[in-house]
């Protein structure tokens, strides 16, 4: 396989990566090379989570969407979980489980997200980025899984964080 990258930026690199196939023929890819990210579903208690109201510039609108951010190699994820909830809610958590690694889309981009749920939150304050617009918004979990099902959520990876764990709580009450 060959790689040319064709732009470096702040947090992706873009490839056009070719590779010959068993008939002769030649695939191109258009490929996003990503360092990952941490996606963080905050329990406020066992039925309040904390999701946040993100400008996202891309698409000129504002999402709820649980708090996530970018791997910052080599940060490990689970050190990154931590961080970007003190950055994003101000909270602190004094129990952390990682739930799943998954892919966003993997057809054109590699980042893997690691999910993690944080339990016994203190809260503080936030420590937003200059270019941050984000609003804590704290929600019943009946009302989270409200606004999933009934499209207010479109952010993919908070609908993986909160079917999962709705699944994984009524597997277990202790979830």
């Amino acid at each position: 396989m060959a790689r040319e990258v064709v732009y470096r930026g702040r947090k992706i690199q873009v490839a056009v990566d070719t590779m010959p196939l068993p008939n002769g023929d030649v695939l191109r890819r258009d490929v996003i090379y990503h360092p990952g990210a941490v996606v963080i579903l905050p329990m406020v208690d066992d039925d309040h989570v904390c999701l946040i109201r993100n400008h996202r510039f891309v698409i000129g609108e504002t999402l709820l969407e649980l708090p996530a951010g970018t791997l910052e190699p080599p940060e490990p994820p689970d050190v990154a979980a931590v961080r970007e909830l003190a950055e994003e809610t101000g909270y602190q958590a004094r129990r952390w489980r990682k739930l799943i690694e998954f892919y966003a889309s993997p057809g054109v981009l590699d980042e893997r997200m690691h999910l993690y749920v944080a339990q016994d939150l203190t809260p503080g304050s936030q420590e937003l980025k200059h270019d941050e617009q984000i609003e804590l918004e704290v929600l019943s979990w009946s009302e989270a899984m409200k606004a999933a099902c009934n499209g207010a959520i479109r952010d993919a990876k908070t609908l993986v964080g909160l079917f999962l764990w709705n699944e994984l709580r009524s597997c277990s009450p202790t979830a």
